[in-house]
């Protein structure tokens, strides 16, 4: 029976891959990517050839239907995001939906995300934590999202780019200064840092380097956790 298989990939060392995500690409039909090179680089480590098509953000939505006609075909699918769990601040959501309305089965093939991989190590995360993903943009609704997020009293999980990093940083400051934060930085790959302070002293930490580089992960602890 044909379906979808939605397949979580490393998030940078490739040695996380799952013998069950190289065995469903080398078995589907067809690789819907995120980004077609970037997974082409991922098959072509693994010595695996598979037709491609593009399913990005940007067309989502007619990716998801020229998906679901191969579906109705009788083809195979598997879907990867560029890197992590398809779906989780990632392409897949629309996708996932489009083809269970269509009648067709969904498969998840679980894999890393930065999430999980952040949250094992950050300590006192207690049963409630929120995944936020990445805030706005813009600055008044991203502190006033952080406002909202401090006050929840629970652990939440951010994600950010090395440009606004110190910016967030400062946002969690401001409302809370003495709040517990956890920073992954380049999570399982060559350069990995992991850091914990108060978020004032982070923002110290790294408005004082000269360069920052890599895609963060912030786990901020919840104040029961902070009392611990």
């Amino acid at each position: 029976m044909s379906g979808l298989y939605i397949v979580g990939t490393p998030i940078g060392n490739l040695g996380d891959i799952t013998y069950r995500a190289l065995e469903i690409f080398r078995s589907v039909d067809i690789i819907a990517a995120e980004d077609t090179r970037h997974t082409l680089q991922l098959l072509t480590h693994f010595g695996i050839k598979k037709p491609l098509i593009s399913c990005r953000a940007q067309n989502e939505k007619e990716a998801a239907e020229r998906i679901v006609r191969l579906l109705d075909e009788g083809k195979t699918v598997a879907f990867a995001s560029d890197a992590g769990t398809p779906g989780i601040s990632d392409p897949g959501a629309v996708l996932a939906d489009t083809v269970r309305r269509a009648g067709h089965p969904l498969i998840p093939v679980p894999g890393v995300s930065a999430f999980t991989a952040l949250t094992s190590v950050a300590g006192s995360g207690g049963k409630t934590v929120i995944f936020e993903g990445f805030l706005p943009q813009k600055p008044g609704k991203r502190k006033s999202r952080v406002k909202e997020l401090l006050e929840t009293g629970w652990a939440f999980v951010l994600y950010e780019s090395p440009f606004r990093i110190v910016k967030l940083l400062t946002d969690i400051a401001d409302i809370e200064y003495e709040r517990r934060v956890v920073i992954g930085r380049e999570l399982t790959k060559l350069h990995e840092e992991i850091i914990e302070g108060t978020a004032a002293e982070l923002r110290d930490e790294f408005a004082g380097r000269t360069k920052i580089l890599g895609e963060f992960t912030l786990f901020v602890a919840g104040k029961k956790a902070q009392i611990l």
